[in-house]
């Protein structure tokens, strides 16, 4: 078996790995992954989404069972010195030496800083690395808790020092982006266009400064960066400074093996990225090809497509580059591709700019106005996944549809099989449609896994979704939406029927829309819909029969048949009379207590006939039902925010119970969590729920889409420094948007991610009210808060309900013998009836399993 060892472990060296160990079927190969960073792999271009409060594990990439893999080793946090090409080894930091048969350079590129005098100064910065980013925030939380103003300046007007800005942004600073150029973004953009997104960024407070030679970075009396000082004499402050003027090749080990180095840098390939010695190769930023370096992540995910087909005995070669980028940059949407500046002899420019909405759109065009050659879209880019992938074809119709807002008038495209709809993984429209035709991929999630398209940046996923809907639809192969046999519509199509014809019974519902007698799929499916619409008791007016069996008993059935019981606890605030209640209860039922994430205490063992007498005394105390047993709003995680922590810029625990008594029994298509965080260091992990706050020092910002269930994802980002209100009122939307839409045991995260146009469109819909329904889904919302009742305490008053909490004539009261339950810290099991007449009964603390 023939060792690879790769140096660099980031983004292309991921694509790398997965790619041999994808492609690799007879085990040919192993491969040795070597980066300095103690991180795994991680999506760089995403890294001031940390600024606004996500953890760095939500940048990892891929599947990391990948570096599981028994023919893959990473090593973390060690560096490569030197590499002797002779002995066909690599020098360790430690002097250790690692041979390799082939060896892969993936070391991409470092950020460069200027010889700016005073570039050493405390409180200036690169940004480049996850640590980087961690260093930034924790240089502005020491200043803030010394109770300084911190002002923040990026320097450089580029992608990269654009994304600074919005991270200094982000965290609350007054910014100011400096630029020695006459415009933003001039390597993607033209003029106009760099005007154009000049103005939307300084409409959203952030200042700019074209033309502007920095010269200096002054100190303050401590030594610290206190402000810069510009060629024509002027000056600005400054605490924090982040320097994003370019990136070189980190090509320092090449060039010192006597590898080639290209004219600017980064070592010499050729086409299938194999340097002059038949053993190396280069792949990403930090390899010279076709005479240049390319930092942008596509042409890296090529490279190392390409290299492995080489190392597996193929003849691929790199195709050139695809420059195109789409990217939303301090919440302004830019993308540019082909010949964007308009370069060809000939070429047509076709322009409409809106300097009062911020919108510029130009389409570069042959000289007979018929072949797309490239574009730039700033403020409005929702053609872009259209537009690209028909470069270098006819665009049907007047092109300059396509320069006018987003509209069913435009004209649908049929992308040739080779138009590249991914250029991030290179994946063509016939690729995605043979994943349906040929491999059976009859879902968005299945086409992703087969191609990889839509796996990285996510732009193209509104395009593959459609390429994907008109190919199944050839092959007669239409995705069902039908809830059951019993019901052809969607669950959110029944949702609006129901709504619409005013049907609040199963017998008028199915009668009307559906047909037979229902099944445990559409019964409980339309009780939370009439819960929902009508917000009544879903025990009452023959709703208990549609329910399953947790909701039927309003508690969740466990293993051994015993239920469990979880009350209330909103925020996790709690009193200590309160607790002595539930520890009474506990104690007297002989019930197992388990304090759950959610903050909220989980008895467990209790028998059907003893949930109403415990539910008495729980309620008399003041508690409710915690709805644990529902498809519903569940718990709102906080930590204890401004009230107690020093950290703590928002009272997270007064806004996670007003949020939680807000949405308590609130049905909906599955559970739904939400989570509060009082400041940037989000102790309550609200990132991982349903829905998601974390303070500011400005308000509050909003994460959606969260949680996923058996595919966890981090929630994203929907609003930022909203105030209290404006909180309460997108949660109420976007929640009952979710309701009304979402399938059947749908979750939040899934839903969000299938929905078309993904957040973007949510965010114009319960943000900006692009449908004009928000003032629907706000009285939907007060009615659902008006009409509010607990169900136990309903119950409990109803005679006739509490009937059907007795056991059967022959069930026996003594807990099942052979069930082992937790065996430790003195937790009780249940006792038997003989057993309670004298006192608890405390189990052994040796865990015994019974077979």
């Amino acid at each position: 078996m023939s060792t690879i060892v790769v140096i660099g472990a980031g983004m292309v060296a991921q694509r790398f790995v997965e790619a041999l160990v994808d492609r690799d079927t007879e085990g040919r190969f192993q491969v040795v992954v070597i980066g300095e960073e103690d991180h795994l792999p991680y999506d760089r271009i995403a890294l001031s989404r940390l600024f606004a409060g996500e953890d760095p594990a939500s940048l990892l990439l891929g599947n990391a069972a990948l570096w599981s893999h028994d023919r893959v080793m990473l090593r973390r946090g060690d560096r490569v010195t030197a590499v002797d090409r002779e002995a066909r080894e690599v020098v360790l930091q430690s002097g250790e030496r690692v041979s390799y048969d082939d060896l892969v350079l993936a070391t991409g590129s470092y950020a460069w800083m200027p010889p700016i005098a005073g570039n050493d100064h405390d409180g200036v910065f690169l940004y480049r690395t996850i640590d980087d980013v961690q260093r930034i925030q924790q240089w502005v939380a020491r200043l803030r808790d010394s109770g300084r103003e911190v002002r923040g300046v990026a320097v450089g007007g580029g992608l990269l020092g654009l994304e600074a800005a919005g991270a200094l942004n982000a965290m609350g600073l007054p910014t100011t982006v400096v630029e020695y150029g006459d415009r933003l973004l001039a390597v993607q953009v033209d003029e106009a266009a760099g005007h154009a997104v000049r103005r939307r960024i300084e409409g959203l407070g952030v200042t700019v400064r074209l033309q502007s030679a920095t010269e200096e970075f002054e100190a303050g009396p401590d030594g610290c960066v206190a402000g810069l000082r510009f060629g024509d004499g002027s000056r600005i402050p400054a605490d924090v400074v982040v320097v994003s003027t370019g990136v070189r090749p980190r090509d320092e080990l090449g060039r010192e093996a006597g590898l080639e180095i290209g004219p600017r840098g980064g070592v010499v390939v050729d086409d299938r990225c194999r340097t002059a010695d038949p053993h190396v190769y280069a792949i990403g930023e930090v390899a010279c090809i076709k005479g240049g370096c390319w930092g942008l992540v596509a042409p890296g995910n090529t490279m190392a497509e390409i290299a492995v087909d080489n190392l597996l005995g193929g003849d691929g070669e790199f195709p050139g580059a695809d420059l195109s980028t789409k990217l939303k940059l301090l919440g302004v949407e830019v993308a540019s591709f082909g010949d964007a500046h308009g370069r060809t002899p000939g070429a047509l420019e076709l322009v409409f700019s809106d300097p009062v909405a911020g919108v510029y759109k130009k389409l570069v065009m042959t000289d007979d106005a018929q072949v797309l050659l490239g574009g730039i879209l700033v403020g409005d880019a929702s053609a872009y996944s259209s537009l690209r992938p028909m470069v270098g074809a006819s665009l049907p119709g007047d092109p300059a549809v396509w320069l006018l807002p987003e509209s069913q008038e435009r004209p649908q495209l049929e992308l040739p099989d080779a138009a590249t709809v991914c250029s991030c993984n290179n994946v063509s429209a016939g690729t995605i449609r043979g994943a349906v035709t040929d491999h059976d991929c009859h879902d968005l999630t299945a086409v992703k896994a087969c191609t990889k398209a839509g796996t990285s940046c996510g732009s193209c996923v509104p395009l593959v979704k459609k390429l994907m809907a008109t190919a199944l639809a050839e092959q007669g192969l239409t995705v069902s939406t039908a809830l059951c046999e019993h019901f052809a519509m969607s669950r959110a199509e029944l949702f609006a029927a129901v709504k619409v014809a005013r049907l609040d019974s199963f017998t008028a519902i199915v009668e009307r829309f559906g047909e037979g007698l229902g099944c445990d799929i559409c019964k409980p499916t339309v009780a939370s819909i009439l819960a929902t619409l009508y917000n009544g008791h879903i025990l009452a007016e023959g709703r208990a029969a549609l329910q399953d069996t947790n909701d039927r008993v309003m508690a969740n059935m466990q293993k051994d048949g015993t239920y469990s019981v979880v009350p209330r606890i909103p925020g996790g605030e709690i009193t200590p009379e309160k607790l002595i209640v539930i520890g009474e209860i506990a104690r007297d039922f002989g019930l197992y207590t388990k304090i759950t994430g959610g903050q909220r205490i989980d008895l467990l063992g209790a028998r059907l006939e003893q949930l109403p007498v415990i539910w008495s005394r729980l309620v008399e105390a003041g508690f409710e039902s915690g709805h644990a047993y529902g498809k519903a709003v569940r718990t709102v995680k906080s930590c204890v925010g401004s009230t107690w922590c020093r950290y703590g810029v928002q009272d997270s625990v007064s806004m996670a119970i007003a949020l939680e008594l807000r949405y308590r029994g609130l049905r909906s298509p599955h559970k739904l969590k939400l989570g509060v965080s009082g400041c940037a260091r989000e102790c309550a992990v609200a990132r991982s729920k349903d829905v998601g706050i974390i303070a500011t020092e400005r308000g509050w910002n909003i994460y959606v889409g969260g949680n996923g269930g058996f595919e966890p994802r981090h929630a994203q980002l929907l609003v930022e420094d909203v105030d209290s209100e404006s909180l309460f009122r997108i949660i109420d939307r976007y929640l009952m948007f979710y309701v009304r839409t979402a399938d059947r045991l749908q979750r939040t995260a899934a839903w969000q991610q299938d929905f078309e146009g993904g957040l973007e469109r949510l965010r114009e819909i319960v943000v900006d009210d692009a449908l004009g329904i928000c003032a629907e889904l706000d009285a939907q919302m007060e009615r659902h808060i008006a009409t509010y009742e607990d169900e136990w305490a309903a119950v409990l008053r109803d005679p006739v309900r509490l009937q059907q909490f007795s056991s059967f004539i022959n069930a026996t009261t003594t807990p099942d013998p052979t069930l082992a339950h937790v065996e430790e810290r003195g937790q009780r099991r249940p006792a038997t009836d003989d057993e309670r007449a004298g006192g608890p009964v405390l189990i052994a603390t040796t865990l015994e399993v019974h077979r």
